[in-house]
């Protein structure tokens, strides 16, 4: 599957009607995040049953203001609606596949009783 991009309009839907969801905070000035753009596209390939969406900081000031955004690139995991990862900082390839197999064991219910508790 190939990333979509996340605008202020689009975030909350794509959020609420997908399990898992991928997104990169980035900019068309961003050296590193343009370094990252082709890992992220063909890691996104090879994982169909996971949304791998953009938002681009410049058209979408306040998506990246809602997330506390202060450096780009920055990779943010939703998964069942809750944010269970952020971090700035692009990731090379085999980090990025290691990453998608964790979000993917995580136990979403322990995750959810820890937040209630």
């Amino acid at each position: 599957m190939a990333t979509i991009t996340l605008t202020k309009d689009t975030f909350e839907e794509t959020i609420k009607t997908n399990d898992t969801v991928l997104v990169d905070f980035w900019a068309s000035w961003c050296g590193p995040c343009r370094m990252f753009a082709p890992v992220y596209e063909s890691v996104s390939e090879d994982n169909d049953d996971i949304v791998f969406a953009k938002v681009d900081t410049e058209a979408e000031p306040e998506l990246a203001a809602a997330f506390n955004i202060m450096s780009i690139p920055t990779l943010m995991v939703v998964r069942d609606e809750v944010v269970i990862f952020q971090q700035a900082g692009a990731l090379p390839r085999p980090a990025l596949e290691e990453l998608v197999e964790k979000v993917r064991e995580v136990d979403m219910d322990d995750v959810r009783s820890k937040l209630a508790g």
